[in-house]
This record gives structure tokens, C-alpha cells and sequence, in this order.
């Protein structure tokens, strides 16, 4: 599919006036104190995944609400790791995902790191599968998830989600084993955006990696994206013709190109020039608020996929940097 987004030049300076809701910080605030009332309550139940340099652990916390979350923590095994504590990576998922079987999602633990594979409520029925629902309901909405509760940011699905997130880097940080220093975030698509919306919310965050970031920049992403999931908005405002105002307000509290001047971790984003999904100026606009250390990897012929295992690999090399951690030794021969 053809460019059809700003060229790179125009989108290395595209800063869309995002006017931030007044009460941002408090509602924020709040939200995550009320959810600091309730222990976290997590549990780490072995399992066995059939692989023999990770170890898993069936993990449940609970999220926003207090309603049980699950998620997978992939270690390396202890034959291959040191004594030391390990360094974290919490993973979100894309749209619709979760976070599959026991022996899917392991790059982060292969490599080296405790990595913590985390659900998305309610999802996890699309490319991969899911074992978190969401006990909480909302008014008439798009089928999907963008529109759910989407006339007040108080029931505003992302308001569970960015909570349930940021309750699982506290796991990760609280695990017995694992550097609490030393823990990044990551995603690809929703979880880049998550990972992003986490590193504006969370404390102590060590480095984020935000690759084709979904949630970003809502009032271009649903009049220029030609397709879903940014189309559910734009359907529900087809026949909710006078609700515009009261949904983009509502969206605002959750954009991760608002909420980017707010976090200051290292950050890798990646974006994809032919992106259908999440239009590249959308990228750019959360890319060109970030307040923290940045770069930007440019993939010009990739459509949502992006860089896929050319990007791991530059991750993992930028990662070590952050975290000042050694590359491995060599295998001998």
C-alpha cells in the first residue's frame, strides 16, 4: 500500500495542538490511589510449558476494582542465568490479544530478562488467547473495546486497562528475583500505547518501547485511519451525532500523545510509514511530545507489522544499553 501520510519530514515536526483536560493529573491520580487501597495479591504458580531454558509461572494480581488479572512471568532457567537479580520487562498486548499459552511471548526471557506477559481484560479471543475478563459494563457501544463507557472517563474502559497496566509493573518490580530498579515496558500496537500510556503513570519506570503505538493522537487517528479499530469511533459518532464533544473529551484522558509530556524513562519507538492501522502522523505525534530521552527507528515500506524481528533485535541491543547491562558471552565452538 502507498504512503499517505504526512511525509518524514513534515512528521518529524508534526505537534498537534492536544489540549490536555484540566483535571488530567487528578484524575489520574485518583484513580491509581484508589486502586493502591487494595493489595496487589499476587500469586506465581509454576507450570510447565514444555520448554527448557525458560521457567513459567502462572500469574494472578489484582487489577483495577480489585478484579483478578492474569498474566505469564517467563524466567530463564537457573542454569542459565546468574545469581544476581534479574532486569524486568513488562509486555502488553495488541489489540484484541492476550497473552497466550505458556510457551508463546518468551524473547525477553530468552534473552536474559524476567519478563512478564501481561493480559488485556477482556481480550485475548483474536490472534492470541486470553484468560482475564471484564466484570464491568457499559452503556450502548461499537463492538470492540474503543467505545465501551466512552461518554465519561470514569467508566471509560482504558481507565481498567492503563490501571490494570500499571498494577503489573508493580508485580514485576515486587518479585523476589527481579531488579525493581531495573524494569521496562513494552507493546506493540495497543501495547505500545499502553506501554506508553504505563510510562506517564508509573513510577520508576526504567525504559519503554513503544512499537507502532496505537492510542495515540485520537483526533487525527479517526479521520485519517481507513480502517479498524480506530473505525469504531468513527462509527459510533455516525450515529451518535451529538456526542462528538463528550467522546473526544472522554478520549483525551487516555491519549497516549497527551499523556507523553508526562514521562521521562528512555524511550525506543518504532513506526511503520505504511501503516493502515496506526497512521504514522499518530505515531509521531506521541513520539514529538515525549518529554524523556528518545529515538525513533523508520521502517518506510512496512505496513502495521513493522519492524517485527529486525526491531527485537535493535531493542535488545538498545535495552542492554539502558539497563547497563553486558551482552552475553559468546557460545564456544
Amino acid at each position: 500500500m502507498p504512503q499517505t501520510d504526512l511525509p518524514l519530514e513534515e512528521l518529524r515536526r508534526y505537534r498537534p495542538q492536544l489540549p490536555a483536560p484540566e483535571d488530567l493529573d487528578g484524575f489520574w491520580a485518583a484513580t491509581l490511589a484508589e486502586a493502591a487501597e487494595r493489595p496487589l495479591d499476587a500469586s506465581w504458580t509454576p507450570v510447565g510449558s514444555g520448554l527448557v531454558a525458560v521457567e513459567t509461572h502462572d500469574v494472578s494480581f489484582a487489577g483495577f476494582g480489585g478484579h483478578r488479572v492474569r498474566a505469564w512471568l517467563h524466567l530463564p532457567a537457573r542454569g542459565v542465568r546468574g545469581s544476581g537479580p534479574l532486569p524486568g520487562v513488562v509486555q502488553y498486548q495488541g489489540y484484541n490479544g492476550g497473552r497466550g499459552l505458556a510457551h508463546e511471548h518468551v524473547f525477553w526471557a530468552s534473552a536474559g530478562f524476567a519478563q512478564l506477559v501481561v493480559d488485556t481484560r477482556g481480550q485475548g479471543s483474536g490472534w492470541t488467547v486470553g484468560g482475564t475478563g471484564d466484570p464491568v459494563g457499559s452503556d450502548a457501544a461499537q463492538p470492540g473495546f474503543l467505545t465501551r463507557g466512552v461518554l465519561d472517563p470514569q467508566d471509560y474502559y482504558y481507565r481498567r486497562v492503563y490501571t490494570d497496566a500499571v498494577r503489573a509493573v508493580e508485580v514485576l518490580r515486587g518479585h523476589p528475583e527481579v531488579d525493581g530498579e531495573q524494569v521496562a515496558v513494552t507493546g506493540t500496537s495497543q501495547g505500545g500505547g499502553i506501554a506508553l500510556a504505563v510510562a506517564a503513570l508509573a513510577r520508576g519506570v526504567a525504559a519503554v518501547m513503544p512499537d507502532v503505538p496505537f492510542l495515540c493522537d485520537f483526533p487525527r487517528a479517526t479521520r485519517v485511519a481507513p480502517g479498524d479499530p480506530y473505525g469504531e469511533v468513527v462509527r459510533y459518532l455516525k450515529a451518535h451525532r451529538d456526542r462528538v464533544d463528550a467522546v473526544f473529551r472522554t478520549l483525551s484522558y487516555f491519549d497516549a500523545a497527551v499523556l507523553a509530556p508526562a514521562a521521562s524513562a528512555p524511550a525506543l519507538f518504532s513506526v511503520a510509514l505504511m501503516d493502515e492501522i496506526c497512521p504514522p502522523s499518530t505515531v509521531f505525534a506521541a513520539y514529538n511530545a515525549y518529554a524523556g530521552p528518545k529515538e525513533i527507528t523508520v521502517y518506510p515500506f512496512n505496513d502495521h507489522e513493522g519492524g517485527e524481528a529486525h526491531l527485537q533485535r535493535e531493542q535488545l541491543t538498545w535495552l542492554r544499553s539502558r539497563l547497563r547491562l553486558a551482552e552475553p558471552a559468546p557460545v564456544p565452538a
